[in-house]
């Protein structure tokens, strides 16, 4: 990613932040990063790639804390879940941008929203992926088939606590875990 792709998503998720995903245009973009409406264009495309943008760089921030809750458990896999489920959690309670556009009006001009509930595909392949290597550094009694369909299951329950929470960070934590417990018995 080049230094200015970073300052346009950057600034991006900032007035996603204060002022909605409506105060977001190309123009406004270039003014506050002191380049021309084409630079910005350039740089991220139109304003469907620019959202879908915000949303994987995002995402990346989510999947480092994931990275980190395995690397930090190395020896037990149920430990790392548990940290890896919490952290995430605990990373979305307190997420600007993401409860900006989980809020957004209903009907309101925004390309992001869907890009997190009904458009999921590269959210989930890319969070699948990530579990899915750090599950490599473990013996686990799965063959791959079942162990892909322990991922998807896990992965799709806690982006669903993300959207909509329906406990705390370490009760869901918690319950995930033991449902993981399971599967890998």
């Amino acid at each position: 990613m080049t230094p200015l792709r970073d300052a346009i998503l950057s600034v991006t998720a900032k007035l996603i932040t204060d002022q909605g995903w409506q105060a977001v245009t190309m123009s406004r973009l270039a003014g506050e990063l002191g380049v021309s409406r084409q630079t910005v264009y350039n740089e991220v495309g139109a304003k469907p790639q620019l959202a879908e943008a915000v949303v994987l760089a995002e995402l990346d921030r989510f999947l480092a804390v994931v990275t980190a809750a395995f690397d930090e458990h190395p020896g037990d896999v149920l430990t790392a879940i548990n940290a890896a489920v919490r952290g995430v959690l605990e990373f979305a309670q307190d997420n600007a941008l993401l409860h900006a556009v989980v809020s957004a009006t209903h009907g309101a001009n925004t390309e992001l929203l869907p890009l997190l509930t009904t458009h999921t595909e590269g959210l989930l392949d890319a969070a699948k992926a990530v579990v899915s290597r750090s599950l490599q550094n473990y013996e686990l009694p799965l063959e791959q088939p079942q162990l892909d369909i322990a991922v998807d299951l896990v992965v799709r329950h806690v982006l669903s606590h993300v959207m909509q929470p329906s406990g705390s960070p370490a009760d869901t934590a918690a319950a995930v875990t033991w449902a993981a417990a399971k599967m890998l018995a």
